[in-house]
């Protein structure tokens, strides 16, 4: 599916840190060999994470890694929020996108919701209070899912065939939820010695993906 929503100006199709580059990144788990499972168009993908829910488990990296540090895409570990922290800044340039396989959906949904978290940042924000307020949101089961009359660009996506199967989604998209904040908070104060988050992350603040938001 190739959607464009309102043809930008043809500077936000053009990474900054690659002036040639013309569209967004697509997610590399749409090769992958072994599909997962589908609830209707919208993937759950295996997730490297401790934070309880459907998803399948990846093996944490060993030796471990510093939670603002992904393994190599190359690595059993690495997974879909790994990608999405990876190309978010990039992506978030532009308001057109070719949905090129089942995971190009949860990307989407990722990058969406680490928007949503850096709104929740102010720039003067303890790690502390980021947290809470970051949490805050992953945590709260009030989120629209596919189908819903909130979620943005329903044509994209096809709603759960019954009540079972929204619910597992709701599950699923929770642990996603939860797991992304934690890594977002831990890559926004990585360098932290004033105890600040990153300005370079907040000056992504304003930027949505595809003219759009959670």
């Amino acid at each position: 599916m190739h959607l464009i929503l309102d043809p930008p100006p043809s500077s936000l199709l053009v990474d900054p840190a690659d002036p040639s580059r013309k569209q967004a990144y697509n997610s590399i788990f749409n090769a992958d060999p072994n599909p997962p499972r589908l609830i209707g168009n919208f993937p759950l993908l295996p997730l490297r994470t401790k934070t309880r829910g459907p998803a399948y488990t990846l093996p944490i990296p060993s030796p471990p890694l510093p939670a603002s540090e992904s393994p190599d895409p190359d690595s059993e570990s690495y997974d879909i929020l790994d990608e999405v922290l990876a190309v978010f800044r990039a992506n978030t340039f532009f308001r057109n996108f070719e949905i090129q396989g089942a995971a190009d959906r949860l990307l989407v949904y990722g990058i969406w919701f680490v928007s949503d978290c850096l709104t929740k940042i102010k720039p003067t924000a303890s790690v502390r209070e980021a947290t809470k307020d970051v949490m805050n949101l992953a945590l709260d089961l009030n989120f629209a899912i596919p189908g819903d009359p909130g979620w943005p660009l329903n044509q994209m996506y096809e709603p759960p065939r019954d009540r079972q199967d929204a619910e597992l989604l709701r599950q699923y998209l929770s642990q996603v939820r939860q797991e992304l904040a934690t890594r977002l908070l831990a890559r926004v104060y990585e360098d932290g010695g004033d105890g600040r988050p990153s300005k370079w992350w907040l000056s992504f603040t304003k930027r949505k993906f595809m003219g759009k938001s959670l």
